[in-house]
């Protein structure tokens, strides 16, 4: 399979992603076009059968959308897609969420958004009052559960040297999902996280600006 990796050029004074591929989409709009609101960023994923997808990456401008990124492939969860998320079920939830912030055990790659370099002490809990959110504490302090039969995640991993936030489930209701993130892929499944190779995804921090989202489909 070709590999599309991104690079940031300038395009009438504002950085976008191009790569080495054709365009994507023609004249035609996207298909998340009614979905997004007001965003001028998008990310968008659809899935190419199993566990595996591909990203489009779109900036709106002017003249409407333009695709600045095309066919970079992705790793969904284990268990394909899902109408929405859940704690139990591998799983990447279909839809539109917002991407909040980054983090990843590397330094800040630099761009817009709010980044937090990790450390063993960073933590995404999956339990009581906590539930999807990220907590940093000494594992013998932290005030939930740090076992792994808990759901809560330790950030300070490989597959998170990156990682962007996805707002999943930002009501924090226990059992509808937590801990969904574009990611460092391992070159295998997620548990319902979205991967990609980290030379693309370093380059894909760096060109988000905040209110940008991701589109996940079928």
């Amino acid at each position: 399979m070709r590999r599309f990796l991104l690079s940031l050029t300038a395009v009438l004074g504002a950085a976008v992603v191009a790569i080495s591929s054709a365009p994507v989409g023609g004249a035609q709009p996207p298909w998340f076009q009614a979905q997004v609101g007001n965003a001028a960023q998008v990310l968008s994923v659809v899935g190419t059968g199993g566990s595996q997808g591909k990203m489009d990456v779109w900036q709106r401008g002017a003249t409407g959308w333009q695709p600045v990124g095309a066919g970079i492939p992705v790793f969904l969860g284990s268990a394909g897609l899902a109408p929405r998320a859940r704690d139990t079920i591998p799983a990447t939830p279909m839809g539109v969420y917002s991407l909040d912030f980054a983090f990843g055990t590397q330094p800040n790659p630099g761009g817009d958004l709010k980044y937090y370099q990790t450390t063993p002490d960073y933590w995404w809990s999956a339990d009581g009052p906590t539930y999807n959110t990220m907590q940093v504490c000494k594992q013998a302090d932290c005030p939930f559960d740090t076992s792994p039969a808990s759901g809560t995640e330790n950030l300070y991993i490989p597959a998170y040297a990156h990682a962007i936030v996805m707002g999943v489930n930002k009501e924090r209701v226990p059992g509808n999902g937590g801990a969904f993130f574009v990611h460092t892929s391992n070159g295998s499944p997620t548990a319902g996280c979205v991967a990609l190779d980290d030379a693309t995804l370093v380059k894909v921090i760096q060109w988000l600006q905040p209110g940008a989202v991701i589109a996940i489909a079928q």
